[in-house]
C-alpha cells in the first residue's frame, strides 16, 4: 500500500510550523505559571527543585550522601579517570530519578489530591521502582570499581 501526499497540503503546514518555531517559547505558553526568560532564570528554577527536594525528600539527602561517599572512596583508592566518572554517572542517575519520582508524586497528588486511584498507585509505585532499580546498579557498579582496589590495598602487605 502506498500513501500520496496532497503536496498543497504539505505546504500549508510548514509555514504554521516555521512560524511557530521562530517565536519565542515563552510567547507559545501562555497558560504556563512561570516561564525562564533567560538561561540564569532557568538555573534558577533548577536549583530550586533540587533545594526542595533536599530539605523534603529524606531518600534524596541519603543518596546525596552516599553519593558522595562513593566519590570519596573513589577518590581515595586513586580509581582512574574512567572509574570515577562512571561513579559519578551513577550517582547522578540516582539523584535524578529521585527528582523525577518527587515531581511524579507531586504531579499525582496535585492530580488525585485525597483520593485514592490505582493509576495513581500504579504511577508512584513505579517511579519509586525506578529509583530503586538505579540505587541498586549504583550499589553493583561501586562494589565492582572499589573492591579490587581495597583487596589490592588490604592485601598487598
Amino acid at each position: 500500500m502506498q500513501i500520496k501526499l496532497d503536496e498543497s497540503l504539505n505546504n500549508q503546514i510548514e509555514p504554521d510550523m516555521n512560524s511557530k518555531i521562530s517565536t519565542s517559547s515563552h510567547q507559545n505558553r501562555i497558560k504556563a505559571w512561570r516561564v525562564a526568560t533567560s538561561i540564569g532564570v532557568s538555573f534558577k528554577y533548577a536549583a530550586a527543585g533540587v533545594t526542595y527536594a533536599f530539605h523534603t525528600q529524606r531518600n534524596f539527602r541519603i543518596h546525596c550522601v552516599m553519593g558522595t561517599l562513593a566519590i570519596t572512596i573513589g577518590a581515595l583508592l586513586q580509581l582512574t579517570g574512567v572509574e570515577m566518572a562512571v561513579i559519578c554517572i551513577t550517582s547522578g542517575l540516582v539523584l535524578t530519578l529521585e527528582l523525577l519520582n518527587t515531581a511524579i508524586e507531586s504531579v499525582v497528588d496535585l492530580t488525585v489530591g485525597q483520593t485514592y486511584h490505582e493509576l495513581a498507585k500504579i504511577a508512584k509505585d513505579c517511579a519509586a521502582g525506578a529509583v530503586l532499580i538505579s540505587a541498586f546498579a549504583s550499589v553493583l557498579v561501586g562494589f565492582c570499581l572499589v573492591t579490587p582496589k581495597l583487596v589490592l590495598l588490604l592485601f598487598a602487605h
